[in-house]
């Protein structure tokens, strides 16, 4: 069995994080950073990129380079207030209502959760290369306040990356774990969540390893990202009067406006003004434009006070739905970049008077706690236990367009409630089950899960016959519905998925897609692979010939010298060469030839106990780089042959089992 990871998947970073040795741990990615920008886009040549390198590309090619996922996953499009749609690249809603990214590179159109595998699956292999084994699970953490549907398009995305997902948590809860984790000592706990893309509050109280969540509440349409965007927003209002041009309405300029005001967000929370500078921002008639502008916390305080109001709502609905008062709560717990504004920080403290607990990292808290709880799931860590809430309340559509709520907000989970329902009509043979999730009395008002149809009711008046239909909430926040005709006993169930921007018709056909990608992929890194091998046998071959001409002189060595240079020509004649055998061939004759300038460099140290300083023999990272198994492809049929009787020569077997592009590993 592989290891379990949690997995903080934000909207603005992300990052993976693991139990080692009895204690939760983040791993850095391949890059060597602890977070991972969530962004995801695709070069002119089609390449995917992920990540940091992702990011390096999104004031160049806006229209490739996808962010604020997070708030599209597993939401309908007319969900989405207009500052998640404001983005350089070009998102549309399809037949069904659902959201749609669209690519001009790959000239075809991505459902979220689509690219959002692709970065799960970047944080799973940089989890695996850490761990040295195979990772298959995970726990990931969504918004406390996510519905039905967007957990489970976040589970569908996992699905894609070919990941089982053990436990969907929620981020407030996690933060919670990570700061209950060895205490001892009982708590009331406000964990309050600004993210950059979505904002919870939750409750609990945590006594001896239990951690009891009492309510939550949020907003998934509020983050860090809505304070960037008032700055931007008052920069190309500036600019506009200024110059009459409206930088929103180009690309590029929109996502060096969204940069740079994110930069201005994080220094106002040190300095009480900075300067915003952004040269050649556009051309115009008399030439180039530049924005100079300087914007001073009181400014941005001014700006943002709207976003302070709503952020003041689910705070005062998760106390009246605990029953606690703000003189019950013990410790408030900072989540997200953004609980660093100072303006956030005050709003706490006008809300809760005690100060904000300061010895978790924002960034990494919830990582943290989804490694625990995948701990839990293992048996790596015992004694403590974890009591979740559904967020939203759930119920389905009765005659009159009204909403039956059978499981309140707040709700602990994992629940099963039931309830008794009849026809409407005499003589009515079927009924349709509409499930809808959310706080108002009027079920249209109210999101739908999805609905299906109970059939072959015997006919009867209106009101006489019983149908049962029963709510299950598994402890992923995941919900089942049943309806069970109490007099033939026929039963119709559906595990409610319908939200999903993606049926299970798609998600088979995207694996399949990315199975056959993978072959290519591998081979095409394969090549690279190769040539880079090959170019860096060059470069030390040329540098060991220099060595040798110190030593040696020009006639010292020349038979082996002779042999070197003869090699490397080869070597380069085929290096962009259409045929690889070719390749294969001419690097091993320069590692040969390279073989014996070493011994020959071997043999005069026998002799001479004080050669010339600073020749140094490479042979033994030139083997380990030249004979590593990432220069083989087993998959390859011309490869086959070379590779077996490399391994059958006297440089023995290299093979290592663990590296991912030698093992028919695909995503």
């Amino acid at each position: 069995m592989g290891q379990i990871v949690g997995i903080d998947l934000g909207t603005t970073n992300s990052v993976v994080g693991v139990i080692e040795a009895g204690r939760p741990i983040v791993i850095a990615n391949s890059e060597g950073s602890r977070t991972t920008p969530s962004i995801v886009g695709f070069t002119k040549d089609k390449e995917i990129v992920i990540g940091d390198q992702a990011r390096r590309q999104l004031v160049l090619n806006p229209k490739n380079t996808f962010y604020n996922l997070k708030r599209f996953i597993g939401s309908d499009w007319d969900e989405l207030d207009d500052t998640s749609i404001s983005v350089p690249y070009n998102v549309k809603a399809n037949e069904s209502g659902s959201v749609r990214v669209l690519s001009t590179n790959t000239e075809r159109e991505y459902a979220p959760e689509e690219l959002v595998s692709s970065l799960i699956r970047k944080l799973i292999n940089d989890a695996e290369t850490y761990l040295g084994e195979t990772v298959d699970s995970a726990v990931i953490t969504v918004p406390a306040y996510f519905n039905e549907s967007q957990r489970q398009a976040t589970k569908d995305s996992a699905i894609l990356a070919g990941i089982k997902v053990d436990r969907i948590l929620n981020e407030p809860t996690a933060a919670a774990l990570a700061y209950g984790f060895e205490k001892s000592s009982s708590n009331n706990v406000l964990v309050f969540d600004l993210g950059g893309g979505t904002f919870d509050v939750s409750l609990l109280k945590i006594s001896n390893g239990v951690f009891d969540v009492k309510a939550t509440c949020g907003d998934t349409q509020l983050g860090g990202n809505n304070f960037d965007s008032k700055i931007v927003d008052w920069l190309a209002e500036k600019f506009l009067n200024k110059h009459n041009i409206d930088l929103r309405r180009d690309r590029q300029a929109l996502q060096r406006l969204t940069e740079a005001a994110e930069k201005a967000k994080c220094e106002l929370s040190g300095l009480q003004k900075t300067k915003i500078s952004l040269p050649f921002i556009t051309t115009s008639k008399e030439g180039p434009l530049h924005i100079e502008e300087t914007l001073d916390r009181k400014i941005f305080e001014s700006l943002s006070q709207e976003l302070l109001d709503r952020l003041l709502e689910p705070v005062q609905i998760a106390l009246d739905d605990s029953g606690w008062n703000a003189e019950d709560i013990d410790e408030v717990v900072l989540v997200g970049g953004s609980t660093r504004i100072p303006m956030v920080q005050q709003l706490v403290k006008t809300l809760v008077p005690n100060d904000p607990c300061q010895s978790v990292n924002p960034d990494e808290v919830v990582a943290i706690g989804a490694a625990i709880q995948s701990g839990i799931i293992s048996g790596d860590l015992q004694d403590l236990l974890l009591n979740d809430v559904t967020p939203l309340s759930l119920g389905l559509e009765t005659i009159g367009g009204l909403m039956k709520v059978l499981i309140p907000r707040n709700t602990p989970i994992p629940v099963r409630q039931s309830d008794v329902f009849s026809t409407s009509e005499a003589n009515q043979s079927s009924v349709v089950v509409q499930v809808r999730q959310g706080e108002r009395p009027l079920a249209s008002e109210n999101k739908s899960l999805g609905k299906f149809r109970l059939s072959g009711i015997p006919p009867a008046p209106r009101g006489i016959p019983q149908v049962q239909v029963a709510f299950d909430i598994d402890a992923n926040g995941l919900l089942e519905v049943s309806a069970t005709d109490r007099t033939t006993g026929r039963k119709q169930a559906v595990t409610i998925s319908g939200g999903s921007n993606l049926n299970e018709q798609e998600i088979n056909s995207i694996i399949e897609e990315a199975k056959a990608k993978a072959n290519e992929d591998r081979k095409k890194r394969s090549v690279i692979d190769r040539k880079n091998s090959a170019l860096t046998l060059i470069a030390q071959a040329e540098r060991r010939l220099r060595d040798a001409s110190l030593e040696f002189g020009p006639y010292g060595a020349e038979r082996q010298q002779r042999a070197v240079e003869l090699a490397i020509q080869d070597v380069e004649e085929y290096i962009d060469d259409d045929d690889p055998q070719e390749l294969e061939i001419s690097v091993s004759a320069l590692q040969e030839a390279l073989f014996g300038l070493n011994r020959k460099f071997a043999a005069e140290k026998k002799t001479d106990n004080n050669p010339l300083q600073g020749i140094k023999n490479t042979f033994g990272s030139l083997k380990d780089e030249l004979f590593s198994d990432d220069y083989w492809d087993d998959d390859d049929p011309w490869d086959n042959q070379m590779n077996r009787n490399y391994r059958n020569s006297r440089y023995g077997n290299s093979r290592d089992d663990n590296d991912p592009w030698d093992n028919d590993y695909f995503l």
